[in-house]
């Protein structure tokens, strides 16, 4: 009765052998880790070498920090404010000309010269118009206000010009130190991924060997499933950290606003 039960249950582990040995078949292509398509391209998957540093793959840092300020939404938005209070300084400026208008006029006659006066007064003088050529005037008036407030609206403008300069700073700065931080952490993800990769590499060579045996009945059937359990828990944790490594270069590439197929050295 035990021997039937027995191969029974070889035949079972057998099969699940056959299922992870197959599985295993791939991990050769394990150290290149793919992004998908970036581009959404057919054929534009992009591949990102494990055992080659990230810093070495992509652009320099101070190339891609002058790229993440390009790209960046709030910069630019930053960026519309400074032209737009620039703008507010320029209209300040100007805006003392409104007291200031002009007028000019043309009419045509007959060269007739019009008096005005009155008959009954002779000592009255008479006063001459010319009905046709032409006229031309210039008025202009200032207020109290403008004549001595105008210097403190025009300093008022520039300061806003300024603080809105450096409120682009600012924002730059925050920029690098996040960019910091997710290029630092992409680095350690693949760090601990390389890591990951060779423990899975050792599990599943045990895993192959063990296998051998078990077939020339070197080992036990239950030694033979805590293989196979260390072995699955290793690959279990090796793709849990190949997700912690894309999800960085995933907010790697947000972050900089381009797609990293762009930020990779030719």
């Amino acid at each position: 009765m035990g021997s039937p039960r027995l191969l029974r249950l070889l035949f079972v582990v057998s099969c699940l052998f056959c299922t992870l040995s197959a599985t295993a078949q791939n991990t050769g292509a394990r150290g290149m880790v793919a992004f998908g398509r970036s581009a959404g391209l057919p054929g534009d998957t992009l591949y990102l070498d494990v055992n080659q540093d990230i810093a070495v793959q992509l652009l320099p840092f101070d190339q891609l920090l002058k790229v993440a300020i390009a790209y960046s939404p709030l910069v630019k938005y930053q960026n519309e404010v400074v032209n737009g209070l620039g703008a507010a300084v320029d209209v300040t400026r100007t805006q003392i000309y409104q007291n200031l208008s002009g007028n000019a006029n043309y009419s045509t006659g007959n060269q007739t010269i019009l008096a005005t006066g009155s008959a009954s007064d002779p000592t009255r003088n008479s006063l001459g118009q010319i009905a046709n050529g032409y006229r031309v005037g210039v008025d202009f008036r200032i207020s109290l206000y403008d004549l001595f407030g105008r210097k403190h609206v025009v300093q008022q403008a520039r300061s806003n010009q300024r603080a809105a300069e450096l409120q682009r700073d600012v924002l730059e700065l925050q920029l690098k130190q996040q960019l910091i931080n997710i290029y630092q952490d992409m680095i350690t993800a693949q760090q601990m991924l390389k890591i990951r990769l060779i423990d899975e590499q050792a599990s599943l060579t045990a895993y192959r060997l063990a296998e051998l045996d078990l077939q020339k009945g070197r080992i036990t059937a239950i030694a033979m499933a805590s293989i196979t359990t260390q072995y699955v828990q290793t690959r279990a944790i090796s793709e849990q950290v190949k997700g912690d490594f894309l999800k960085n270069v995933h907010y790697f590439e947000a972050l900089m606003g381009v797609p990293i197929q762009r930020l990779k050295r030719i």
